[in-house]
C-alpha cells in the first residue's frame, strides 16, 4: 500500500509562562514531541490514548491549522509545513476534518444547503449555482441527508444528524485524506454505530484515507485498519489493528486494553485488569527518558536517563519500550 502522507519527526510545542510577575520563565509544553508514522491510501489509521496525550494537537498539526514546532509532513511527497498560506489553502480540498462537537461545528445561522456549500465557494468561487447544488444533492444523498433537509438549521437535528452534516460538508470538496477528531464521542451508543458505518461505507465508494483518533478502543477496533498509541506526545506502539488487539506489546498499550470491557461477564469476572499507578504527568514537566516510566510497572534505571529508541519489528510492528522483550 503505497503512502499518501508520512509524518516525520513531528513536534509541536507551545510556549507557556510560568511563575510570577518578576520571575516569569517561558517553558515549552510538548502536546507533540517527535511522531513519525504514514498512512497508505484507503487507509484507516486509528490514534489513542489518554485524555491530553495529544491526539487532537496531532490531527491539526497535521492539517497545518496549528503550525509544528519541528518536523515535516509530507502530502503526496510535498511539505505542507513549507508551504505558504495561500499554497496551503489550495490544498485544502484534498484535507478535510471532522470535529468532535456536531452542533457546535456548524454555524446555527446557515441551512443545510448553505453549510455545504460554502467549502465549494471557498475551494471554487466561480463555480456554478447549478453545479454547486447537484454536488450538495449528491453528497447529502450519499451521508443520508433527504433532500428536504435542505433548508433546515443545525439546531433542527440530532446528534448523528449534525455529524452527518459535518461529514457532508467534509466530503464534498471529493478529500483524499479526512482527519477524524473523536467524531462519535459525543453521540449515544446506537447512533456511533450508524456514523462508523457511514465513514465505513464512504471510504470504501471513495477510496478515503482517515486519520481517526479516538479514546474508544472498541470503535477502533471495529474500524481502523492500523494503530498508533501516543502517550504524552510520544508514539508508544504502532502496529496493525489484529496484531495489536491479540498481543500488545508495551505496557501502556496493555493496560489500555485491559480496561476494555469484555461483553461475556463470567470472563469480564475472571480477568485481571493492568491497573496504572500515579496520574498523567504534566506535559509543561514531562519524565526525563522515556515519559511513561513513572507509572509503568518494567520501568528501571536506563528507563530514567534514555529516551527509547522506535524498534521496527516484523509486519512493520512499531515500539518504543527498552523492556518489551521482558
Amino acid at each position: 500500500m503505497s503512502a499518501v502522507l508520512k509524518v516525520e519527526n513531528l513536534k509541536v510545542h507551545f510556549p507557556i509562562k510560568t511563575g510570577g510577575f518578576l520571575n516569569s520563565t517561558v517553558v515549552p509544553l510538548k502536546a507533540v514531541d517527535g511522531v513519525s508514522f504514514d498512512v497508505g491510501a484507503g487507509e484507516c489509521l486509528g490514534v489513542v490514548g489518554e485524555s491530553g496525550c495529544g491526539k487532537s494537537t496531532l490531527g491539526r498539526a497535521i492539517l497545518q491549522l496549528i503550525k509544528p514546532t519541528d518536523g515535516r509532513v509530507l502530502w503526496l511527497g510535498e511539505n505542507l509545513c513549507d508551504l505558504a498560506p495561500e499554497a496551503m489553502r489550495q490544498k485544502r480540498s484534498d484535507l478535510q476534518l471532522v470535529f468532535q462537537d456536531p452542533l457546535s461545528s456548524l454555524n446555527p445561522r446557515l441551512s443545510v444547503a448553505e453549510i455545504i456549500r460554502e467549502p465549494l465557494y471557498a475551494a471554487d468561487p466561480s463555480i456554478s449555482r447549478g453545479e454547486a447544488d447537484q454536488r450538495i444533492d449528491e453528497i447529502m444523498s450519499d451521508v443520508g441527508l433527504l433532500p428536504e433537509m435542505r433548508n433546515r438549521y443545525p439546531h433542527e437535528f440530532s446528534g448523528g444528524q449534525c455529524q452527518r452534516i459535518a461529514i457532508a460538508r467534509a466530503m464534498v470538496l471529493k478529500p483524499k485524506l479526512i482527519v477524524c477528531d473523536e467524531p462519535v464521542s459525543a453521540l449515544d451508543v446506537s447512533i456511533q454505530a450508524q456514523v462508523i458505518n457511514l465513514l465505513r461505507k464512504l471510504q470504501r465508494e471513495h477510496g478515503l484515507s482517515l486519520i481517526f483518533i479516538s479514546h474508544d478502543l472498541s470503535v477502533v477496533r471495529h474500524l481502523c485498519h492500523r494503530v498508533m498509541v501516543l502517550y504524552l506526545g510520544r508514539m508508544m506502539e504502532l502496529a496493525d489493528r489484529d496484531a495489536l488487539f491479540a498481543k500488545p506489546l508495551h505496557p501502556y498499550t496493555q493496560a489500555l486494553l485491559s480496561a476494555v470491557p469484555i461483553p461475556d461477564p463470567a470472563l469480564e469476572r475472571a480477568k485481571e485488569p493492568l491497573i496504572l499507578s500515579g496520574d498523567l504527568p504534566s506535559p509543561l514537566h514531562p519524565p526525563s527518558g522515556c515519559v511513561f516510566r513513572t507509572r509503568c510497572p518494567k520501568a528501571s534505571p536506563k528507563c530514567i536517563k534514555e529516551v527509547p529508541a522506535v524498534e521496527v519489528l516484523s509486519g512493520g510492528h512499531q515500539i518504543a519500550c527498552h523492556h518489551w522483550q521482558d
